[in-house]
Parts: structure tokens; sequence; C-alpha cells
């Protein structure tokens, strides 16, 4: 069934910082309405991860959106490193002009 895959962009890193391979700054879900599921995870009711930096107050920003099913929700985590294909990680890596 088609939906919607989004990224989501923390503002901030989480996780363990002496550990950089327990850092997160990005969450892939997928949702038949993708704003309905942004709004709950904004009010602190959505995935897990998100709820700890709704909790931490770290803030968040809907970085990309794909049309998709759950098959590319899935292939873009086991990607990793979505900070790869997320808009605003390769935005603040560009070379300024």
């Amino acid at each position: 069934m088609d939906g919607t895959v989004y990224l989501l962009h923390f503002l901030e890193p989480i996780g363990n910082p002496t550990n950089p391979r327990a850092m997160a700054q990005h969450y892939i879900g997928w949702a038949l309405v993708a704003a309905e599921r942004v709004a709950t995870h904004t009010t602190g009711n959505g995935a897990a991860i998100v709820r700890h930096v709704q909790a931490r107050g770290i803030g968040f920003v809907v970085a990309a959106t794909w049309p998709g099913s759950r098959a590319l929700e899935r292939q873009l985590k086991n990607r990793k490193h979505a900070s790869r294909f997320c808009p605003a990680c390769q935005q603040a890596t560009s070379p300024r002009r």
C-alpha cells in the first residue's frame, strides 16, 4: 500500500556522546497520511526515539518525503546513515561560496 515515507532530522543529535556510533539525528517513518503522523510525533505520541527527542526539548524538521510503501521505508532504514540522503545535513556540509 502506498503512502509517504518521511525523514525527520533532529535539531540536535541524541544518544551517548562518548560513543559516536550510539548517536542518532534522524528518524525514518511511513504513513498513509504523513502530515497526521508527523502531528502525532509532534505531540510526543509517536515513535519512542521521537518521544525521547520531544521530552528533551529538541526540535525536529521534516527533511524529506518520498511517495512509497513500507518496503521503501525498510530499504532506506537498511541503508543506514540517513545523513547521506538528508537535505538538512547535506546543506550543512556543503562548502560556502
